[in-house]
């Protein structure tokens, strides 16, 4: 997780006399927000993707850190696929290029096919890329 330097407010609360550090005192208080049903949803969603409770994204969020969230597995997943056709692809070409016997029997053609798959997976591989890397709200998140 990210988290991008604290405001000047939140400094100067930390820092004020018999201040505990963050984090290290009990916390006793409780704050009350009123949120519609559809800010519930939003801000449950929010603080699933950054991987936190709604307790922890929303004191983190209050303090003024920006949250970054937890890439999607199943996305990560798909790169690692990717990479793997790629890795094997790339194996391929190499014994080719070094006149290994077991390849041999492939010709100019096989070459340029596998050149094209190898620049087809380039292509999905960005596409899941960029998947993982725009929002998937219609807005920002939140970056204080």
């Amino acid at each position: 997780m990210e988290h991008a330097a604290r405001p000047a407010a939140a400094e100067a609360a930390s820092a004020a006399p018999n201040a505990a550090p963050p984090g290290s005192a009990r916390r006793a208080h409780h704050l009350r927000v009123p949120v519609s049903p559809g800010e519930k949803v939003l801000i449950e969603a929010q603080a699933q993707r950054a991987g936190m409770s709604v307790a922890r994204f929303l004191r983190e969020v209050g303090q003024g850190y920006r949250i970054g969230g937890v890439v999607d597995y199943e996305q990560v997943r798909e790169l690692a696929r990717i990479n793997g056709d790629l890795g094997r692809l790339g194996g391929l070409l190499k014994l080719w290029l070094t006149n290994d016997e077991r390849t041999a029997q492939f010709g100019e053609a096989t070459l340029r096919a596998v050149l094209a798959r190898i620049e087809a997976t380039q292509e999905q591989m960005g596409e899941v890329m960029m998947k993982v890397v725009q929002p998937r709200a219609g807005r920002e998140p939140f970056s204080g």
